[in-house]
């Protein structure tokens, strides 16, 4: 039947299965290799594929829900397929019953999970945490060269009372196809709490960590990591500047084109009460597209949009959820993604809870329960491999053990570029 297809129109099929199916292609012939490993058949597939996922953690454990085409409807079409993640079996000399360390989603991009295993306060410049980049779906994954936190060891310092906290943020720069890892230090002082955070940048392509100029910022969510929009090729976080006391919050972006920071317009409604402190904000991607989250208090939370990636004009009012429609108070609200038909949000309700929205009958309806969650996103289903360039994925072809994969990948060294 294959052979009878035009090679156009058979690329054009295989290009809208899952991941899975095409794995089992892959193994039955070389030419379906050959072209399924093409980078581009991969990014047609990255294109064309509708397939998402949630990525679900709950402690040490990484679960993908699988959703089917009709999107909108995932209590009748979920299955859970439990994974064998980079950090299974990690021998890194971490404790798993100390409360200072955990696995955490950084970000997922284009179908690439970007986590990390290790402590969450730092106290020494070599303190254990490992970064990884892996596909869920085709398994493979890279470990990101470690890099000392520009910290002393505070232990044995004159003031002990104090700790470093790291947040980071993953992406794609669509100019130079690249994807990058930010990471933003910031050291703490009880008697000095405008601390300057430093800012490296980790590039796949190159493979090599470079500083970022200090920003005159303060993150308001010191543990939040960045949020990446698909439209602007930027990273996003809720801060404050750091030039006065009481400053507003604000929407801090980082475009990982220009390497640079700046910040993102508020809708002209929220800017003129930002100062009354009367709500507070948080950023998310929706559909590709930058959206803030308004949350005033007991009463309600707005949803706006920004269609037009950094013109002011063009946010929008999505929906407004009334918090009295839930039945238990309504603490936290996250945007997720999407239904197929774009017609309902999937929404993450004070971390455990799954809800859909739909925008027509501006309805709330439950997601049967799934297990207990700890952290969640959305990730797409793609063949894109987490490495650069193409002599490792040879490397990847070998019948080789994870960790000599790794052994392999570290001996290598790294650049750190001033």
């Amino acid at each position: 039947m294959a052979a009878e297809l035009p090679p156009e129109i058979l690329t054009e099929i295989l290009s809208r299965l899952p991941v899975i199916s095409l794995l089992r292609f892959r193994s039955t012939s070389k030419s379906f290799k050959s072209l399924i490993d093409s980078n581009k058949f991969i990014n047609l597939h990255l294109r064309n594929s509708p397939n998402q996922s949630l990525i679900l953690r709950f402690k040490f454990d990484i679960y993908q829900i699988k959703i089917d085409d009709d999107f909108s409807d995932p209590d009748t079409s979920m299955l859970l397929f439990p994974h064998n993640h980079p950090f299974t079996g990690n021998s890194t000399n971490i404790d798993p019953f100390k409360g200072n360390n955990t696995i955490t989603l950084i970000g997922s991009c284009n179908g690439l999970l970007a986590m990390s295993h290790g402590v969450i306060a730092f106290t020494h410049p070599n303190a254990p945490n490992e970064i990884t980049i892996w596909n869920p779906n085709t398994r493979k994954h890279r470990i990101i060269p470690f890099l000392p936190l520009p910290i002393p060891n505070i232990l044995q310092s004159d003031n002990p009372n104090r700790g470093c906290l790291c947040v980071h943020g993953f992406g794609f720069d669509s100019v130079s196809g690249d994807y990058k890892l930010l990471r933003i230090s910031n050291l703490l002082d009880l008697q000095n709490p405008f601390y300057d955070p430093h800012v490296r940048l980790f590039s796949l392509k190159t493979n090599s960590w470079k500083v970022i100029p200090n920003l005159p910022y303060s993150l308001y969510y010191a543990l939040t990591m960045g949020v990446f929009v698909e439209n602007s090729s930027s990273l996003h976080w809720v801060a404050t500047r750091k030039v006065q006391l009481f400053q507003p919050d604000l929407i801090l972006a980082f475009n990982l084109t220009l390497e640079t920071f700046n910040e993102v317009p508020l809708p002209d409604e929220i800017e003129e009460e930002v100062n009354s402190k009367s709500f507070k904000i948080r950023v998310a991607a929706l559909g590709g597209c930058l959206c803030m989250i308004v949350d005033y208090k007991d009463t309600k939370i707005d949803v706006w949009v920004m269609k037009e990636y950094g013109c002011r004009e063009s946010w929008c009012k999505l929906f407004t959820v009334v918090k009295s429609s839930f039945d238990l108070p309504l603490q936290s609200l996250r945007l997720l993604g999407y239904s197929s038909d774009r017609k309902k949000v999937l929404l993450r309700v004070d971390v455990e809870n799954l809800f859909w929205y739909d925008l027509e009958s501006k309805q709330v309806s439950y997601v049967q329960e799934i297990l207990n969650l700890d952290d969640t996103m959305i990730c797409v289903g793609s063949l894109v491999p987490p490495y650069f360039p193409v002599d490792n994925r040879r490397k990847q072809e070998n019948p080789t053990s994870e960790s000599e994969k790794r052994d392999d990948f570290l001996s290598g060294g790294f650049k750190l570029r001033l």
